[in-house]
Protein backbone atom coordinates (compact mmCIF):
# COMPACT_ATOMS: atom_id res chain seq x y z
CA UNK A 1 0.00 0.00 0.00
CA UNK A 2 0.98 3.41 -0.90
CA UNK A 3 1.93 5.46 1.78
CA UNK A 4 0.82 9.12 2.04
CA UNK A 5 2.84 12.08 2.14
CA UNK A 6 4.28 12.97 5.51
CA UNK A 7 4.56 16.29 7.35
CA UNK A 8 7.63 14.83 9.07
CA UNK A 9 10.90 17.80 9.26
CA UNK A 10 12.44 17.78 6.43
CA UNK A 11 15.94 16.30 5.63
CA UNK A 12 18.49 19.24 4.65
CA UNK A 13 21.06 18.45 1.83
CA UNK A 14 24.01 19.97 0.97
CA UNK A 15 24.04 20.85 -2.62
CA UNK A 16 26.74 20.09 -5.30
CA UNK A 17 28.55 23.33 -6.75
CA UNK A 18 26.66 25.03 -9.45
CA UNK A 19 27.56 26.19 -12.82
CA UNK A 20 27.60 30.15 -12.76
CA UNK A 21 25.79 29.80 -16.13
CA UNK A 22 23.04 28.70 -14.68
CA UNK A 23 20.37 30.07 -12.14
CA UNK A 24 20.39 29.55 -8.84
CA UNK A 25 16.42 28.15 -8.69
CA UNK A 26 13.98 26.73 -11.13
CA UNK A 27 10.32 27.11 -10.28
CA UNK A 28 8.30 23.90 -10.70
CA UNK A 29 5.47 23.73 -12.65
CA UNK A 30 3.07 20.58 -12.11
CA UNK A 31 0.43 19.48 -15.03
CA UNK A 32 -0.37 16.39 -13.63
CA UNK A 33 -3.99 17.07 -13.30
CA UNK A 34 -4.61 18.22 -16.69
CA UNK A 35 -1.25 17.00 -19.33
CA UNK A 36 -0.91 13.87 -17.03
CA UNK A 37 -4.53 13.16 -16.96
CA UNK A 38 -4.56 13.26 -21.25
CA UNK A 39 -2.88 9.71 -20.61
CA UNK A 40 -4.72 6.69 -22.02
CA UNK A 41 -6.18 4.86 -19.20
CA UNK A 42 -6.26 7.34 -16.58
CA UNK A 43 -9.54 9.01 -15.27
CA UNK A 44 -9.35 11.15 -12.45
CA UNK A 45 -12.37 11.94 -9.71
CA UNK A 46 -12.48 15.30 -8.39
CA UNK A 47 -12.06 13.62 -5.00
CA UNK A 48 -8.74 11.73 -7.16
CA UNK A 49 -7.76 15.69 -7.96
CA UNK A 50 -8.36 17.06 -5.01
CA UNK A 51 -5.83 14.51 -3.27
CA UNK A 52 -3.02 14.37 -6.26
CA UNK A 53 -2.72 18.55 -5.70
CA UNK A 54 -2.45 17.64 -1.90
CA UNK A 55 0.38 15.54 -2.04
CA UNK A 56 1.75 18.03 -4.98
CA UNK A 57 1.68 20.62 -2.59
CA UNK A 58 2.75 18.67 0.63
CA UNK A 59 6.46 17.94 -2.07
CA UNK A 60 6.68 21.39 -2.62
CA UNK A 61 5.78 22.88 -6.30
CA UNK A 62 5.75 26.17 -6.82
CA UNK A 63 2.45 25.68 -9.28
CA UNK A 64 -0.29 23.51 -9.61
CA UNK A 65 -2.28 23.40 -12.73
CA UNK A 66 -5.66 22.51 -11.72
CA UNK A 67 -7.48 21.81 -15.31
CA UNK A 68 -9.90 23.80 -17.69
CA UNK A 69 -12.43 25.02 -16.06
CA UNK A 70 -15.46 25.31 -17.88
CA UNK A 71 -14.29 22.57 -20.45
CA UNK A 72 -16.13 19.66 -18.58
CA UNK A 73 -18.53 19.40 -15.04
CA UNK A 74 -15.49 17.55 -13.21
CA UNK A 75 -13.08 20.77 -13.90
CA UNK A 76 -15.63 23.16 -12.98
CA UNK A 77 -17.03 20.95 -9.68
CA UNK A 78 -12.62 21.07 -9.02
CA UNK A 79 -11.81 24.63 -9.11
CA UNK A 80 -15.21 24.79 -7.04
CA UNK A 81 -14.09 22.61 -4.26
CA UNK A 82 -10.41 23.55 -4.55
CA UNK A 83 -11.15 27.07 -3.54
CA UNK A 84 -13.24 25.78 -0.45
CA UNK A 85 -11.29 22.65 0.22
CA UNK A 86 -7.69 23.00 -0.31
CA UNK A 87 -5.34 25.02 1.87
CA UNK A 88 -1.97 25.53 0.22
CA UNK A 89 0.97 25.91 2.25
CA UNK A 90 3.60 26.32 -0.92
CA UNK A 91 2.04 25.95 -4.19
CA UNK A 92 -0.37 28.41 -6.38
CA UNK A 93 -3.42 26.58 -8.06
CA UNK A 94 -3.46 27.62 -11.90
CA UNK A 95 -6.49 27.34 -14.10
CA UNK A 96 -5.39 26.47 -17.68
CA UNK A 97 -7.12 27.71 -20.75
CA UNK A 98 -6.94 29.40 -24.22
CA UNK A 99 -6.86 33.12 -25.90
CA UNK A 100 -9.68 34.55 -27.14
CA UNK A 101 -11.55 33.02 -30.61
CA UNK A 102 -10.38 34.09 -33.90
CA UNK A 103 -12.51 37.36 -34.36
CA UNK A 104 -14.00 37.47 -31.21
CA UNK A 105 -13.77 39.37 -28.72
CA UNK A 106 -12.39 39.42 -24.92
CA UNK A 107 -15.29 40.93 -23.35
CA UNK A 108 -17.40 38.00 -24.33
CA UNK A 109 -15.30 35.10 -24.85
CA UNK A 110 -16.46 32.19 -22.38
CA UNK A 111 -13.34 30.59 -22.01
CA UNK A 112 -11.60 33.63 -21.07
CA UNK A 113 -14.80 34.16 -18.39
CA UNK A 114 -14.15 30.83 -17.25
CA UNK A 115 -10.58 31.36 -16.80
CA UNK A 116 -12.13 34.46 -14.17
CA UNK A 117 -14.66 32.78 -12.42
CA UNK A 118 -11.94 29.76 -11.50
CA UNK A 119 -10.85 32.04 -8.68
CA UNK A 120 -7.16 31.40 -8.95
CA UNK A 121 -4.77 34.00 -8.62
CA UNK A 122 -3.09 33.16 -11.83
CA UNK A 123 -3.86 31.63 -15.33
CA UNK A 124 -2.04 29.98 -17.91
CA UNK A 125 -3.45 30.26 -21.50
CA UNK A 126 -2.35 28.71 -24.87
CA UNK A 127 -1.79 30.24 -27.60
CA UNK A 128 0.24 29.21 -31.56
CA UNK A 129 3.00 30.43 -31.82
CA UNK A 130 3.26 28.08 -34.89
CA UNK A 131 2.72 30.18 -38.15
CA UNK A 132 1.70 26.75 -39.90
CA UNK A 133 -1.38 26.67 -36.59
CA UNK A 134 -2.23 29.88 -37.16
CA UNK A 135 -3.21 29.37 -40.76
CA UNK A 136 -3.93 25.85 -40.72
CA UNK A 137 -5.33 25.20 -37.74
CA UNK A 138 -7.25 28.14 -36.71
CA UNK A 139 -7.41 29.01 -40.57
CA UNK A 140 -6.73 32.76 -39.50
CA UNK A 141 -4.33 35.64 -40.31
CA UNK A 142 -0.81 35.64 -38.98
CA UNK A 143 -2.17 39.17 -37.55
CA UNK A 144 -4.82 38.02 -36.55
CA UNK A 145 -2.62 34.99 -34.30
CA UNK A 146 -1.26 37.63 -32.91
CA UNK A 147 -3.81 39.75 -31.72
CA UNK A 148 -5.46 37.21 -30.17
CA UNK A 149 -2.78 36.58 -27.88
CA UNK A 150 -1.81 40.33 -26.93
CA UNK A 151 -5.71 40.80 -26.30
CA UNK A 152 -6.13 37.81 -23.69
CA UNK A 153 -3.00 38.88 -22.13
CA UNK A 154 -4.30 41.98 -21.59
CA UNK A 155 -7.56 41.22 -20.78
CA UNK A 156 -6.64 38.86 -17.71
CA UNK A 157 -4.22 40.89 -16.17
CA UNK A 158 -6.53 43.83 -15.92
CA UNK A 159 -8.41 41.76 -14.14
CA UNK A 160 -5.62 41.49 -11.72
CA UNK A 161 -4.50 37.63 -12.68
CA UNK A 162 -1.31 36.62 -12.95
CA UNK A 163 -0.57 35.51 -16.54
CA UNK A 164 1.60 32.77 -18.03
CA UNK A 165 1.40 32.19 -21.81
CA UNK A 166 1.97 28.48 -23.05
CA UNK A 167 3.41 29.27 -26.28
CA UNK A 168 2.31 26.19 -28.23
CA UNK A 169 4.14 24.57 -31.29
CA UNK A 170 7.11 26.94 -29.81
CA UNK A 171 10.17 24.98 -31.15
CA UNK A 172 8.64 23.59 -34.30
CA UNK A 173 7.37 26.95 -35.19
CA UNK A 174 10.60 28.88 -34.74
CA UNK A 175 12.42 26.26 -36.63
CA UNK A 176 9.91 27.17 -39.67
CA UNK A 177 9.59 30.95 -39.02
CA UNK A 178 11.57 32.14 -36.22
CA UNK A 179 10.18 35.68 -36.87
CA UNK A 180 6.57 34.98 -36.29
CA UNK A 181 7.42 32.89 -32.97
CA UNK A 182 9.15 35.60 -31.70
CA UNK A 183 6.54 38.29 -32.34
CA UNK A 184 3.75 36.22 -30.54
CA UNK A 185 6.17 35.57 -27.37
CA UNK A 186 6.66 39.98 -27.36
CA UNK A 187 3.20 40.40 -27.85
CA UNK A 188 1.86 38.42 -24.47
CA UNK A 189 5.27 39.83 -22.77
CA UNK A 190 4.13 43.33 -23.61
CA UNK A 191 0.74 43.11 -22.28
CA UNK A 192 2.21 41.76 -19.06
CA UNK A 193 2.33 38.15 -18.98
CA UNK A 194 5.05 36.93 -15.87
CA UNK A 195 6.19 34.22 -17.52
CA UNK A 196 6.90 33.04 -21.55
CA UNK A 197 6.39 29.16 -21.71
CA UNK A 198 8.05 26.97 -24.82
CA UNK A 199 6.22 24.58 -25.77
CA UNK A 200 7.78 21.55 -27.62
CA UNK A 201 4.17 19.96 -27.79
CA UNK A 202 4.93 17.29 -30.28
CA UNK A 203 8.21 15.82 -28.40
CA UNK A 204 10.42 16.34 -31.32
CA UNK A 205 13.18 18.28 -30.71
CA UNK A 206 16.25 17.27 -29.24
CA UNK A 207 18.89 18.34 -26.62
CA UNK A 208 20.94 20.39 -28.83
CA UNK A 209 17.96 21.98 -30.31
CA UNK A 210 16.51 22.85 -27.19
CA UNK A 211 19.24 24.35 -25.36
CA UNK A 212 20.41 26.52 -28.68
CA UNK A 213 16.71 27.85 -28.85
CA UNK A 214 16.29 28.66 -25.46
CA UNK A 215 19.12 30.43 -25.13
CA UNK A 216 18.90 32.79 -28.18
CA UNK A 217 14.65 33.75 -26.21
CA UNK A 218 16.47 34.17 -22.83
CA UNK A 219 19.09 36.34 -24.78
CA UNK A 220 16.38 38.41 -26.45
CA UNK A 221 14.18 39.17 -23.41
CA UNK A 222 17.14 39.22 -20.73
CA UNK A 223 15.22 39.82 -17.62
CA UNK A 224 12.38 41.40 -19.07
CA UNK A 225 10.18 38.07 -18.50
CA UNK A 226 10.85 34.78 -17.51
CA UNK A 227 11.53 31.73 -19.70
CA UNK A 228 10.00 27.96 -18.84
CA UNK A 229 9.78 25.53 -21.36
CA UNK A 230 6.93 22.63 -21.49
CA UNK A 231 8.22 19.40 -22.85
CA UNK A 232 7.32 16.31 -24.14
CA UNK A 233 8.79 12.67 -24.23
CA UNK A 234 7.94 11.36 -28.01
CA UNK A 235 11.57 10.94 -28.64
CA UNK A 236 12.67 9.72 -24.84
CA UNK A 237 14.34 13.19 -24.55
CA UNK A 238 11.52 14.78 -22.13
CA UNK A 239 14.21 15.14 -19.39
CA UNK A 240 16.69 15.88 -21.64
CA UNK A 241 15.17 18.40 -23.45
CA UNK A 242 14.44 20.16 -19.66
CA UNK A 243 17.85 19.84 -18.79
CA UNK A 244 19.28 21.47 -21.84
CA UNK A 245 16.31 24.64 -21.60
CA UNK A 246 17.69 25.72 -18.15
CA UNK A 247 21.30 25.30 -19.66
CA UNK A 248 19.77 27.82 -22.34
CA UNK A 249 18.12 30.02 -19.41
CA UNK A 250 15.17 28.60 -18.54
CA UNK A 251 13.52 29.52 -14.89
CA UNK A 252 10.84 27.22 -15.27
CA UNK A 253 10.30 23.30 -16.12
CA UNK A 254 6.94 21.95 -16.33
CA UNK A 255 6.07 18.46 -16.18
CA UNK A 256 3.79 15.67 -14.38
CA UNK A 257 4.44 13.01 -12.10
CA UNK A 258 5.51 9.88 -13.18
CA UNK A 259 5.82 11.72 -16.95
CA UNK A 260 2.03 10.70 -17.13
CA UNK A 261 0.66 12.82 -20.38
CA UNK A 262 -0.89 11.91 -23.99
CA UNK A 263 0.95 9.58 -26.25
CA UNK A 264 4.89 8.91 -24.25
CA UNK A 265 3.94 11.36 -21.72
CA UNK A 266 5.75 14.69 -20.66
CA UNK A 267 9.02 15.46 -18.79
CA UNK A 268 8.99 13.31 -15.65
CA UNK A 269 9.19 15.56 -12.73
CA UNK A 270 10.48 13.02 -10.38
CA UNK A 271 13.47 12.92 -12.65
CA UNK A 272 13.80 16.23 -14.10
CA UNK A 273 13.61 17.38 -10.18
CA UNK A 274 16.67 15.30 -8.43
CA UNK A 275 18.60 15.82 -11.71
CA UNK A 276 18.49 19.47 -11.27
CA UNK A 277 18.95 19.63 -7.84
CA UNK A 278 21.29 16.15 -6.75
CA UNK A 279 23.33 16.80 -9.97
CA UNK A 280 23.38 20.38 -10.98
CA UNK A 281 22.99 22.66 -7.67
CA UNK A 282 20.05 24.67 -9.00
CA UNK A 283 17.48 24.39 -6.30
CA UNK A 284 13.84 22.92 -7.34
CA UNK A 285 11.63 22.36 -3.98
CA UNK A 286 11.77 24.15 -0.51
CA UNK A 287 14.56 23.02 1.77
CA UNK A 288 13.64 19.41 2.82
CA UNK A 289 10.90 18.37 0.29
CA UNK A 290 12.76 16.17 -2.12
CA UNK A 291 12.87 13.79 0.39
CA UNK A 292 9.17 13.51 -0.33
CA UNK A 293 9.70 12.62 -3.85
CA UNK A 294 8.96 8.95 -3.74
CA UNK A 295 6.03 8.82 -1.83
CA UNK A 296 4.34 11.40 -4.19
CA UNK A 297 5.45 9.87 -7.15
CA UNK A 298 4.06 6.06 -5.68
CA UNK A 299 0.83 7.76 -4.00
CA UNK A 300 -0.01 9.64 -7.16
CA UNK A 301 0.37 5.93 -9.04
CA UNK A 302 -1.96 4.37 -7.09
CA UNK A 303 -4.42 7.28 -7.04
CA UNK A 304 -4.58 6.96 -10.40
CA UNK A 305 -4.25 3.07 -10.85
CA UNK A 306 -0.74 2.61 -12.72
CA UNK A 307 1.47 0.58 -11.65
CA UNK A 308 4.87 2.22 -10.59
CA UNK A 309 7.89 1.70 -12.64
CA UNK A 310 10.52 -0.25 -10.99
CA UNK A 311 12.85 1.39 -12.74
CA UNK A 312 12.00 4.79 -12.69
CA UNK A 313 14.78 6.55 -11.84
CA UNK A 314 15.47 8.36 -8.33
CA UNK A 315 12.03 7.02 -7.05
CA UNK A 316 11.36 3.46 -8.63
CA UNK A 317 11.81 0.18 -6.88
CA UNK A 318 14.94 -1.20 -8.45
CA UNK A 319 16.37 2.41 -8.06
CA UNK A 320 18.87 1.21 -5.81
CA UNK A 321 18.59 -1.99 -5.48
CA UNK A 322 21.55 -4.54 -5.55
CA UNK A 323 21.91 -8.51 -6.57
CA UNK A 324 25.01 -9.10 -8.15
CA UNK A 325 26.91 -10.38 -5.15
CA UNK A 326 30.31 -8.39 -6.45
CA UNK A 327 27.82 -5.15 -5.84
CA UNK A 328 26.77 -5.90 -2.82
CA UNK A 329 30.07 -6.55 -1.22
CA UNK A 330 30.88 -3.49 -2.39
CA UNK A 331 27.98 -1.62 -1.14
CA UNK A 332 28.47 -3.24 2.14
CA UNK A 333 32.03 -1.11 2.58
CA UNK A 334 31.15 2.01 0.94
CA UNK A 335 27.67 3.24 -0.14
CA UNK A 336 28.40 5.13 -2.41
CA UNK A 337 30.45 2.35 -4.92
CA UNK A 338 27.43 1.72 -6.57
CA UNK A 339 24.80 4.46 -5.49
CA UNK A 340 24.96 7.89 -7.47
CA UNK A 341 23.24 9.37 -4.78
CA UNK A 342 21.98 8.94 -1.27
CA UNK A 343 18.84 7.26 -1.49
CA UNK A 344 17.56 8.72 1.58
CA UNK A 345 17.54 11.75 -0.67
CA UNK A 346 14.65 11.34 -2.35
CA UNK A 347 12.72 9.21 0.12
CA UNK A 348 14.07 6.12 -1.35
CA UNK A 349 16.35 3.04 -0.06
CA UNK A 350 18.56 1.04 -0.99
CA UNK A 351 17.03 -2.81 -1.03
CA UNK A 352 19.50 -5.82 -1.83
CA UNK A 353 17.99 -8.05 -4.05
CA UNK A 354 18.18 -12.11 -3.64
CA UNK A 355 18.75 -14.93 -6.27
CA UNK A 356 20.60 -17.50 -7.10
CA UNK A 357 22.77 -15.37 -7.93
CA UNK A 358 23.05 -14.15 -4.64
CA UNK A 359 26.97 -14.85 -2.29
CA UNK A 360 26.93 -14.98 1.36
CA UNK A 361 27.35 -11.27 1.54
CA UNK A 362 24.38 -10.59 -0.27
CA UNK A 363 22.22 -13.03 2.16
CA UNK A 364 23.93 -11.70 5.44
CA UNK A 365 23.00 -8.11 4.75
CA UNK A 366 19.39 -9.16 3.42
CA UNK A 367 19.15 -11.03 7.38
CA UNK A 368 20.46 -7.93 9.00
CA UNK A 369 17.35 -6.21 7.51
CA UNK A 370 15.37 -8.25 8.47
CA UNK A 371 16.63 -9.06 11.99
CA UNK A 372 17.63 -12.52 11.76
CA UNK A 373 20.90 -14.26 12.98
CA UNK A 374 21.93 -16.61 10.33
CA UNK A 375 25.35 -18.52 11.04
CA UNK A 376 27.46 -19.51 8.63
CA UNK A 377 26.47 -23.29 8.39
CA UNK A 378 22.69 -21.64 8.05
CA UNK A 379 23.69 -19.07 5.26
CA UNK A 380 25.75 -21.69 3.39
CA UNK A 381 22.40 -24.17 3.76
CA UNK A 382 20.00 -21.34 2.12
CA UNK A 383 22.10 -20.57 -0.72
CA UNK A 384 22.16 -23.92 -2.06
CA UNK A 385 18.47 -24.03 -0.86
CA UNK A 386 17.89 -20.36 -3.10
CA UNK A 387 19.94 -22.04 -6.42
CA UNK A 388 17.35 -25.32 -6.44
CA UNK A 389 14.35 -23.47 -6.32
CA UNK A 390 15.32 -20.49 -8.77
CA UNK A 391 16.35 -23.72 -10.89
CA UNK A 392 12.92 -24.75 -10.55
CA UNK A 393 11.32 -22.02 -11.30
CA UNK A 394 10.61 -19.83 -8.18
CA UNK A 395 12.00 -15.82 -8.55
CA UNK A 396 12.17 -14.63 -4.87
CA UNK A 397 13.57 -11.21 -6.38
CA UNK A 398 9.02 -10.89 -7.01
CA UNK A 399 7.99 -12.48 -4.03
CA UNK A 400 9.66 -10.39 -1.38
CA UNK A 401 7.12 -12.03 1.51
CA UNK A 402 8.15 -15.42 0.25
CA UNK A 403 11.65 -15.09 0.38
CA UNK A 404 11.78 -13.74 4.16
CA UNK A 405 9.46 -16.88 5.08
CA UNK A 406 12.37 -19.05 3.41
CA UNK A 407 15.24 -16.89 5.29
CA UNK A 408 13.14 -17.40 8.67
CA UNK A 409 13.02 -21.21 8.31
CA UNK A 410 16.63 -21.73 7.54
CA UNK A 411 17.10 -20.39 11.09
CA UNK A 412 15.01 -22.96 12.62
CA UNK A 413 11.82 -21.41 12.78
CA UNK A 414 8.30 -23.14 11.81
CA UNK A 415 5.09 -21.38 11.59
CA UNK A 416 3.39 -21.21 14.37
CA UNK A 417 -0.16 -20.10 12.99
CA UNK A 418 -2.06 -23.21 11.16
CA UNK A 419 -0.44 -26.58 9.62
CA UNK A 420 -2.14 -27.95 6.50
CA UNK A 421 -3.19 -31.61 6.55
CA UNK A 422 -5.01 -32.08 3.01
CA UNK A 423 -7.09 -29.77 0.65
CA UNK A 424 -9.46 -30.33 -2.57
CA UNK A 425 -11.32 -28.23 -4.93
CA UNK A 426 -14.28 -29.00 -6.73
CA UNK A 427 -15.43 -26.99 -9.67
CA UNK A 428 -18.99 -27.39 -11.43
CA UNK A 429 -20.62 -25.56 -13.91
CA UNK A 430 -23.88 -24.25 -12.70
CA UNK A 431 -24.92 -23.36 -16.11
CA UNK A 432 -23.39 -22.11 -19.10
CA UNK A 433 -22.16 -18.75 -18.02
CA UNK A 434 -21.84 -19.73 -14.47
CA UNK A 435 -18.95 -21.94 -12.54
CA UNK A 436 -18.89 -22.57 -8.64
CA UNK A 437 -16.04 -23.67 -6.99
CA UNK A 438 -16.08 -25.50 -3.54
CA UNK A 439 -12.80 -25.56 -1.21
CA UNK A 440 -12.08 -28.10 1.69
CA UNK A 441 -9.54 -27.68 3.91
CA UNK A 442 -8.79 -29.89 6.71
CA UNK A 443 -5.82 -27.92 8.78
CA UNK A 444 -4.27 -28.08 12.60
CA UNK A 445 -4.81 -25.41 14.49
CA UNK A 446 -3.05 -24.65 18.03
CA UNK A 447 -3.50 -28.49 18.03
CA UNK A 448 -6.72 -29.03 17.16
CA UNK A 449 -8.00 -30.47 13.43
CA UNK A 450 -10.36 -27.88 11.75
CA UNK A 451 -12.55 -28.71 8.56
CA UNK A 452 -13.91 -26.04 6.62
CA UNK A 453 -15.55 -25.63 3.59
CA UNK A 454 -14.99 -22.36 0.97
CA UNK A 455 -16.62 -21.47 -1.91
CA UNK A 456 -15.43 -18.67 -4.34
CA UNK A 457 -15.51 -17.66 -7.66
CA UNK A 458 -12.04 -19.78 -8.72
CA UNK A 459 -9.90 -22.16 -6.58
CA UNK A 460 -7.89 -19.52 -4.95
CA UNK A 461 -10.98 -17.39 -3.78
CA UNK A 462 -12.54 -20.53 -2.57
CA UNK A 463 -9.41 -21.62 -0.70
CA UNK A 464 -8.56 -18.41 0.67
CA UNK A 465 -12.27 -18.76 2.16
CA UNK A 466 -11.81 -21.71 4.18
CA UNK A 467 -8.61 -21.10 5.38
CA UNK A 468 -10.24 -17.87 7.18
CA UNK A 469 -13.28 -19.41 8.31
CA UNK A 470 -11.05 -22.41 10.01
CA UNK A 471 -8.87 -19.41 11.32
CA UNK A 472 -10.13 -16.46 11.30
CA UNK A 473 -12.14 -16.46 15.19
CA UNK A 474 -8.71 -17.69 16.41
CA UNK A 475 -6.70 -14.68 14.26
CA UNK A 476 -9.29 -11.67 13.56
CA UNK A 477 -5.88 -9.88 12.42
CA UNK A 478 -6.47 -11.77 9.69
CA UNK A 479 -9.11 -9.62 8.61
CA UNK A 480 -7.09 -6.64 7.52
CA UNK A 481 -5.37 -9.27 4.73
CA UNK A 482 -6.61 -8.78 1.29
CA UNK A 483 -4.84 -10.40 -2.23
CA UNK A 484 -4.31 -7.66 -4.68
CA UNK A 485 -3.44 -9.17 -7.56
CA UNK A 486 -2.85 -12.85 -8.66
CA UNK A 487 -0.42 -13.91 -11.85
CA UNK A 488 -0.17 -17.46 -13.74
CA UNK A 489 2.93 -17.61 -15.67
CA UNK A 490 3.73 -20.86 -17.65
CA UNK A 491 7.66 -21.54 -17.33
CA UNK A 492 7.63 -23.94 -20.51
CA UNK A 493 5.30 -23.54 -23.32
CA UNK A 494 6.55 -26.60 -24.96
CA UNK A 495 4.77 -28.38 -22.78
CA UNK A 496 1.54 -27.63 -23.33
CA UNK A 497 -1.04 -27.79 -19.95
CA UNK A 498 1.70 -30.37 -18.74
CA UNK A 499 3.98 -27.45 -18.17
CA UNK A 500 5.47 -26.26 -14.56
CA UNK A 501 2.82 -22.95 -13.66
CA UNK A 502 4.69 -19.95 -11.32
CA UNK A 503 1.78 -18.43 -9.35
CA UNK A 504 2.73 -14.89 -8.10
CA UNK A 505 0.06 -13.25 -5.40
CA UNK A 506 -0.17 -9.53 -4.26
CA UNK A 507 -1.24 -9.11 -0.77
CA UNK A 508 -2.18 -6.06 1.43
CA UNK A 509 -2.77 -5.34 5.16
CA UNK A 510 -3.69 -1.60 4.51
CA UNK A 511 -0.58 -0.68 5.51
CA UNK A 512 2.38 -2.60 4.14
CA UNK A 513 1.97 -5.05 0.95
CA UNK A 514 3.89 -8.27 -0.08
CA UNK A 515 4.54 -10.60 -3.09
CA UNK A 516 4.45 -14.42 -2.30
CA UNK A 517 5.18 -17.46 -5.44
CA UNK A 518 4.57 -20.71 -5.35
CA UNK A 519 5.73 -23.12 -8.43
CA UNK A 520 4.03 -26.94 -9.36
CA UNK A 521 3.11 -28.49 -12.26
CA UNK A 522 -0.16 -28.55 -10.96
CA UNK A 523 -1.37 -24.93 -11.16
CA UNK A 524 -3.42 -25.36 -7.80
CA UNK A 525 -0.48 -26.55 -5.53
CA UNK A 526 1.38 -23.67 -7.04
CA UNK A 527 -1.63 -21.53 -5.77
CA UNK A 528 -1.62 -22.56 -2.35
CA UNK A 529 1.84 -22.00 -2.34
CA UNK A 530 1.58 -18.66 -2.75
CA UNK A 531 -1.11 -18.22 -0.59
CA UNK A 532 0.07 -19.82 2.26
CA UNK A 533 3.16 -17.79 2.37
CA UNK A 534 0.50 -14.52 2.05
CA UNK A 535 -1.48 -15.60 5.22
CA UNK A 536 1.42 -16.57 6.87
CA UNK A 537 3.54 -13.52 6.41
CA UNK A 538 0.51 -11.43 6.69
CA UNK A 539 -0.20 -12.91 10.67
CA UNK A 540 3.50 -12.32 11.48
CA UNK A 541 3.83 -8.49 10.76
CA UNK A 542 0.11 -8.24 12.11
CA UNK A 543 1.67 -6.19 14.95
CA UNK A 544 4.51 -4.18 13.14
Amino acid sequence: MTDVPDKSEPIRLELPPRDPGLPEAVEIYDTTLRDGAQLEGISLTVDDKLRIADALDELGVQFIEGGWPGANPKDVEFFERAGKELRFERSTLVAFGSTRRPRGKVDDDPTLRNLLDAGTSAVCIVGKSSDFHVTETLRTTLEEGEAMVADSVRFLTAAGVRVLFDAEHFFDGWKHNPEYSLRLLEAAAEQGAETLVLCDTNGGSLPHEVEAIVREITGHFRDDVKIGVHLHDDTGCGVANALAGVRGGAVQVQGTINGYGERTGNCNLTTIIPNLTLKMGVRTLPEGRLSRLTTVSHCVAEIVNITPDPQAPYVGSSAFAHKAGLHVSAIARRKDAYEHVDPESVGNDTRFVVSEMAGKATLDLKAQELGLDLDGQALTTLIDELKRLEHEGYHFEAADGSLELLMRRATGWVQPFFTLESFRVIVSEADELRHDTEAIVKLVVGGERVMRIGEGNGPVNALDAAVRSAIGSRFPQLAKVHLTDFKVRVLDTAKGTGAVTRVLIDSTDGRHTWSTIGVNENVILAAWTALEDSLVYGLLHADD
